[in-house]
């Protein structure tokens, strides 16, 4: 079944141009010529994905609209992509405050288009697969006190984020930020795909079948990523640690203007503001420390490794 894709802009050639290139791409577009007409179809249409959203609209304009998505509870999942000429710094930045993390500038190409609402909706499918497979053990889990991981696919990343968010007091959120950082690990740190070379990859919709390529190099197959687990007085910890170079993380703790255009990199800030209360980079950038502030919750005092255990006394996480 196609996506289903609503686009919303008062200029009649410019919701021609995006449903040319949505529907070569493979989406159904429903369109709206205004902000009320928008929150009308999407109160009353159902299954709508996402939502590409002029910002600047006589009336009702993309800010609230917005702002009316994010207040309804049966809407406020849908990602929205918000398109507009104004590229001002301040304007995305008020809109990724508003939770707008995807942005289109006009004009744009229907490459980029295509590949920006993709990211959209793969994240937003993402978020929603994480939060239904979380397991149900929590109350088992939530009795751990330490562990110790190692893993090296994206399979084994993703199963470890499963499991592993059941320890925390909010798997939903926890599963998310997980995921992010251990699939991070593997992508950017163990097998040295750098953000530009991602980006080429996800425009040329290769970007799984160079993370094959590149786990399968004679170099990278006994290449491990690890995690340790802790629960600390008041504080549940999470350290993952990859063989990576490391690389400057400084840029990446906020949802940056910047890269408010490109189909990645929001996640380690999206973890940040979603699943954890503090995330930490160490060294070089191949470490990260991850906490969680716990209410009322009694631990063991315990201390972390201070440097990474020896591979083979880690546990692997089979997929």
């Amino acid at each position: 079944m196609r996506k289903k894709i609503l686009s919303v802009d008062d200029d009649a050639l410019n919701r021609d141009i995006l449903s040319e290139y949505l529907t070569e791409g493979g989406y159904e577009v429903i369109e709206a010529d205004d902000g009320d007409t928008a929150l009308q179809l999407l109160r009353s249409v159902e299954g709508i994905d996402a939502i590409v959203l002029d910002r600047m609209m006589p009336r009702l304009n993309g800010m609230e609209v917005l702002k009316a998505v994010k207040a309804d509870p049966r809407l406020k999942d849908i990602p929205v992509i918000m398109q507009s000429a104004a590229s001002a710094r301040e304007q995305i930045l008020q809109g990724i405050k508003a939770g707008v993390y995807y942005y289109l500038t006009k004009p744009y190409e229907d490459q980029m288009l295509l590949a920006i609402v993709g990211a959209a909706l793969s994240d937003a499918a993402s978020k929603k697969r994480l939060r239904e497979e979380v397991s149900q053990q929590k109350r088992v889990l939530g009795l751990m006190e330490q562990s110790r991981f190692r893993f090296r696919t994206l399979e084994e990343a993703r199963n470890l984020a499963f499991y592993l968010a059941n320890c925390f007091p909010e798997p939903e959120g926890a599963v998310y930020g997980l995921n992010e950082l251990l699939i991070n690990a593997i992508e950017h740190g163990n097998l040295g795909i750098t953000y530009g070379e991602k980006t080429q990859l996800i425009l040329d919709g290769r970007l799984f079948e160079e993370i094959d390529r590149r786990l399968a190099l004679p170099e990278n197959r006994e290449k491990w990523a690890y995690l340790w687990f802790e629960a600390c007085g008041r504080e549940l910890r999470v350290r993952i640690k990859d063989q990576g170079e490391g690389f400057d993380w400084r840029p990446y703790l906020e949802i940056s203007p910047e890269r408010a255009t490109h189909p990645h990199g929001r996640g380690i800030a999206t973890s940040k503001q979603m699943s954890f209360t503090s995330v930490e980079y160490i060294g070089c950038g191949n470490e990260v420390l991850c906490t969680v502030a716990l209410d009322g919750r009694g631990a063991k005092d315990a201390t972390l490794p201070a440097t990474a255990a020896a591979p083979g006394s880690l546990d692997l996480v089979n997929s």
